[in-house]
Parts: C-alpha cells; structure tokens; sequence
C-alpha cells in the first residue's frame, strides 16, 4: 500500500497530541496505579483522610549497597561495620542506582523523591556523581545528594558544571548536609564538643550553594540533617535557632537507634521518648509545629510539619485542628493527587485546570484556605513587608534491629507476631515511607529492615566485589576506619 506524506504528517500530529494529553494529566496513570496499591498495601490504622502515602505521594525512596564507604565515623552508625571496607567504584555506582530507580519507575510511576545515599556520596569522583543523578533522573525520580557536607567549592562546582562545556549540566542541586556533634574527623574540628562549634561549617555548607547560583545559575534546595541522642537533644533548639536562616529548606531530626555497627554504640538511645525531641524542635522553631495536619506513613516514624517562616513568626501551612484547613486537603488530593507540581508552566496551567475541572470545589477551597493563611500570617500587610521563607520541620524515629529482623522475618512468612512490640515493629514497617529496591528479586524493602536484616549481608558480598587496594585503604596514623588527614577549609572563604 502506498503511503502518502499526508497520512504520515498526521499519524505524526495524533502522536503528538496524545503525547500532550498525556504529560498534561493530573497524574500520570502509571503513578495512579501505584497510588492505589501503596493504599491497598497500608494498615488499616493509618487509613485516615490525613495520610499522604497512596492519595499523594508513594512515599520516598533510597538507594543501597552503591557506595557504603564513608570518611567519617559517627556514633551510632546504620551501616554494618564492614561498610568501610568497600572500594568507591563509580561504574558499579551508576550501574546499580539505573537498575534500582528502573525498578522504582517501574513499581511506583514518576515523580518520586529519591535519595541519593550511602556511604558518603563526595567520594564519589564529580562525573561519577553527575551521573548518578542523571540515572536517577531519567527514570523519573527527583534525586537529592545525601552528604556530611564535609567538601570543597571545587568538588560542587565540577559536580554541576559540564567539564566538555563548562556549562551548567544541572538547573538545580538537592543537598542534605547531615551535621552533628556525634560524627568524628571534619576537617578542621575532628571532634566537636558542642552543636554550636559546628555552626561555622554549617554555614560554609550553605555558603557554598549560594556561591554556586551567583557564579553559575545552579539553584539549590539544601536540607539540614542530625542525630539525636541523649548527648544533644537539649541543644537541638539552639541548632534552629543559629541555623535557621543559613539557607537551609529543611530541618530533618533522627533520634539515634540501635542499628548497624554495634561498635558505634555509645548511648541509652531510648533514654527519652520521640515527644520529647519533638518538643525540642518546636522550642527552636518558636512555634506549635502541626504534624497532625497531615501524615506520611506511621506517626511512630514519622513527623512532618509543612510552614514558613513570615518575619519571626512561624506560620503553619495548614493548622490540624482548622476544619476548613482539613477540608481544602481533602479537595486539594481529590483534584490533584499526586500531580507534579515541578513543570514547565504551560504544562503545569493546564493540569491546574483539568485538575480544577474534575473538582471545582477545591477552587474555592484554595481560596479560603489562602485567606486562612494570610490571617495566621499577620494579615497582607506582615506578608508584603516581610518576604516569606518556606521552612519543613522532619522527624524520622528508625527503630532497633533487634525488634526490626524477627519483625521483618514474620512478615516474610505471612506471619502477624502475637508479641506485642514485634507486632508494632511489622505495622510500622507496612505502613514505612521510605523504601529501596531490589531488582535481582523484584522486591521493595522498607529502609530500616535494609539496614537492620539486608545491609550486614550486602556489605560483606561487596567487600569481596570491591575490595579495598593499597592506595585506598587507611592511613596506619588515621584514626580506625578513616582515611589519612585532609586539608582542612577556611572557613568564610566561599562567600
């Protein structure tokens, strides 16, 4: 049969269209997929019109087992001793993390956060980070770097910039900086007695960022990460307090558990509750913090409080006990779901208004919700004097590897424990946010059973994968488990 350019112009032209139609979608239908057998897969008991996980998002992911090794040592540690004994292999690195996010785009849809995690991921030479980050992004995740944040402007600015070109390869970084008094061998402060003696090195970290988008238009989003344990938490309102205008988006808080290697045990980690680190954060932010307006996940794990700072006050994004508040959620999911905001605005105006024509009444919604916010802000006035800063307060609360495995290995076997702590561990890890992929199975696994049951194992198959050479291993005067000293950085030079 012969073929007519016409017929081929507008076989082309349908193509294109529902291309359109597609990308132009609230939701793409694999993520609704997805959503809906992430809620399928939920406990009954975190069902609720305020959980997150299944309505609008999956939940977040993480990588494994593509660089456990770190230049740091911190007390406790999640990863299994034998972390450090893995060679940093950027092949093996990018060739991992595209067959995991494969699998992740695969089970979950698009659009998912996903963390670049490990070891400590600057050991990784800058292209081989690029391209990590660049897998990870093809496969429709939106990767952030997750670092003590222990580096040079040099190494960032290789990171972003295309060494052929010398352009920026990336619009934006994401960035968590994990600092705290708690990890031994920074540069310049290799054990720091307070929070407060590490505020400089917080504020380089940020400094650095913010060097990056003046010399080369790389923005960046940058979270602050700590470990809490009882050695600190009443220095984790002070660490707000000093940092909260250094640059950072995000205040993330892990209160210590017994996890990884046992060596680097040093505390009662269970001396005080989740509560009481909670109500440390609320000091620091100056403010009640609503986690209760939303949830993500297990309210034992997990604690999110969405907000912004409008002079000094602190402003709820959406206050827990506002009906109109929790009204505009629900007509806020049942419009959008789990839409991706991150678009250009031609594509994102008009998931808006197909978003708004499958349910007008979040429209108005929005409305009154807005005036709600304006109000709790101090009215238009604050907001127009006072440019706003968005600023989320996190709490992640992992849990013991000793109640993790048995937990874990029950619900393997389609077991429900009759002990009770087991069985709040198994609720907690069906209803985790946080998980990474296994593609040589097929399977998801929640991050604390990967840390407390798969990571040991995984890390003793790698040293045999990678193991160290001469040129990598330890320097004999270094401290176990460290690499030989680094120049230290000047501290103000990157702003």
């Amino acid at each position: 049969m012969r073929r007519y350019p016409g017929h081929v112009s507008a076989r082309r032209l349908l193509a294109r269209l529902r291309e359109v139609e597609l990308i132009t979608r609230p939701q793409h239908p694999d993520l609704v997929a997805a959503l809906a057998r992430r809620w399928a897969e939920l406990p009954a008991h975190v069902k609720t019109d305020r959980q997150m996980l299944g309505r609008r998002t999956v939940g977040c992911e993480g990588t494994h087992g593509v660089f456990p090794r770190c230049n740091l040592a911190c007390t406790p540690c999640y990863h299994s001793r034998e972390a450090n004994r893995v060679r940093i292999d950027g092949a093996h690195t990018v060739r991992e993390i595209d067959e995991q996010m494969a699998l992740l785009r695969e089970r979950r849809g698009p659009g998912q956060n996903a963390q670049l995690i490990g070891g400590e991921v600057t050991l990784l030479a800058p292209d081989d980070h690029a391209a990590a980050l660049e897998a990870m992004r093809r496969h429709g995740r939106k990767p952030m770097s997750m670092s003590h944040g222990d580096f040079d402007y040099d190494y960032l600015e290789a990171l972003a910039l295309d060494p052929d070109t010398g352009r920026a390869r990336f619009s934006q970084l994401s960035f968590a900086g994990h600092f705290d008094s708690m990890m031994y061998g920074r540069r310049g402060i290799k054990r720091a007695r307070s929070e407060a003696e590490l505020n400089p090195y917080r504020e380089r970290f940020c400094a650095m960022f913010n060097r990056l988008e003046r010399e080369h238009g790389v923005r960046a989003y940058l979270a602050h990460n700590m470990t809490v344990t009882p050695r600190n938490i009443d220095e984790v309102p002070a660490v707000i307090r000093d940092c909260r205008e250094m640059g950072f988006r995000m205040f993330s808080f892990q209160p210590a558990a017994f996890v990884g290697n046992r060596a680097r045990w040093k505390d009662d980690y269970r001396e005080f509750s989740t509560d009481e680190v909670w109500a440390r954060v609320e000091q620091g932010a100056g403010a009640r913090l609503h986690f209760r307006a939303l949830q993500i996940g297990d309210e034992r794990c997990n604690r999110t409080a969405y907000g912004g700072y409008v002079g000094g006050r602190y402003v709820p994004l959406l206050h827990e006990d506002d009906d109109g508040d929790r009204a505009f959620l629900n007509d806020f999911i049942t419009a959008f779901g789990g839409m991706d905001f991150d678009a250009p605005a031609a594509v994102l105006g008009t998931r808006l208004a197909r978003g708004l024509a499958r349910h007008p009444a979040a429209l108005p919604g929005a409305v009154g919700w807005a005036r709600r916010l304006i109000r709790r802000a101090g009215g238009p006035r604050a907001v127009l004097r006072s440019s706003p800063q968005a600023l989320t307060f996190v709490m992640h609360a992992f849990m013991d590897a000793r109640d993790v495995r048995p937990a874990w290995e029950a619900l393997q076997r389609g077991e429900r424990s009759d002990d009770p702590r087991i069985r709040a561990t198994q609720e907690r890890l069906q209803a985790c946010s946080y998980a990474m992929a296994h593609p040589e199975s097929g399977t998801l696994v929640p991050a604390c059973a990967q840390h407390s049951v798969l990571d040991p194992e995984e890390n003793l198959r790698l040293t045999e994968l990678l193991p160290l050479t001469v040129q990598d291993a330890p320097d004999s005067a270094a401290a176990p488990g460290l690499p030989p000293p680094r120049p230290a950085p000047e501290l103000g030079s990157e702003r």
